[in-house]
């Protein structure tokens, strides 16, 4: 009988819209996208948000107007530390607010107070992108502070270096390619869909 019962469910949650599915399964968390700039955190954020009738923010514009300064300004004047003082507040606001998606800034994710609320409240996806992928991203927005160096490409080349390692301990990974946003978007779902069905954590190709 609860066999029966299981797969009754099954059967019912495989029809199911895989929106209705994972609104179901996050309950109160939220999404938090991590990696690094140019990977397409904000945009595919959006329309992810858009697809599961979410609210959506971007760590960085929320940080923006709790200053009052850009991120460039508050760079220039505070210093990295300090922004990421600030950055770590605004994230575990917007967390407490939630559920939403939430696209954060490329450095967010390497504090452990950070990742440590981000794993209370929310389930991570890593955005991976390949440098050539950011570079030409990146190369069309100048107000990348960490950018503005004499070798962008060997700083960001950097970067992933240290980065990938932990950006490696969110909950699912999908890998951003010069596809459309909308099959990134369709990526990251079926991964969230695999990850909260207890699949477990598969990363996924953008085709």
């Amino acid at each position: 009988m609860q066999e029966s019962m299981q797969e009754a469910i099954s059967e019912e949650a495989a029809g199911e819209p895989i929106e209705a599915r994972l609104r179901r399964a996050l309950g109160l968390r939220s999404i938090v996208l991590v990696g690094l700039m140019g990977a397409g955190k904000s945009t595919v954020g959006r329309r992810l948000a858009s697809r599961l009738g979410l609210i959506f923010k971007d760590a960085d514009i929320e940080i923006e107007a709790a200053a009052g300064l850009t991120i460039p300004d508050i760079f220039a004047i505070y210093g990295e530390p300090s922004f990421r003082d600030g950055e770590e507040r605004v994230i575990s606001r917007l967390l407490r607010a939630g559920p939403l998606v939430l696209a954060t800034g490329g450095g967010a994710y390497l504090r452990e107070a950070t990742r440590a609320r981000i794993a209370e409240s929310a389930v991570s996806v890593w955005l991976k992108a390949d440098l050539d992928v950011l570079m030409r991203r990146v190369r069309k927005r100048g107000n990348r502070p960490l950018l503005q160096t004499e070798d962008p490409e060997a700083t960001m080349r950097d970067l992933m270096a240290v980065r990938h390692p932990v950006y490696a301990a969110a909950d699912v990974m999908v890998i951003s390619r010069e596809v459309s946003h909308d099959r990134v978007v369709q990526d990251v779902l079926e991964a969230l869909d695999a990850h909260l069905s207890g699949e477990g954590s598969v990363p996924v190709a953008a085709q």
